[in-house]
């Protein structure tokens, strides 16, 4: 069942999401079962959205490509929402 993540990444700066954008843009896009990616600024960091087949696509992207990358001091708050419907052009 398709899901939809919310990271929420308090103190992220906009350097610091691209640099971390750079690294695994291609990897993200390359990954089973990825989506869709958007993420924008918010009062106090940034704020990551992203679609994906299922949870454990998710997940598995997450353990293997996020977290060994992730700057000191920088903890997302991630949530996962299982979707009822997805409608893509």
């Amino acid at each position: 069942m398709a899901v939809l993540v919310i990271a929420e990444v308090p103190v992220q700066t906009q350097p610091g999401y691209e640099m971390l954008r750079g690294l695994l843009k291609d990897a993200l896009k390359e990954s089973s079962g990825f989506i869709l990616h958007t993420a924008f600024a918010t009062d106090d960091g940034w704020r990551i959205i992203e679609l994906w087949q299922s949870k454990e696509d998710s997940y598995r992207f997450y353990a293997k490509n996020i977290v060994p990358n992730l700057p000191p001091g920088i903890h997302p708050k991630r949530t996962v929402q299982e979707l009822h419907h997805v409608l893509t052009a």
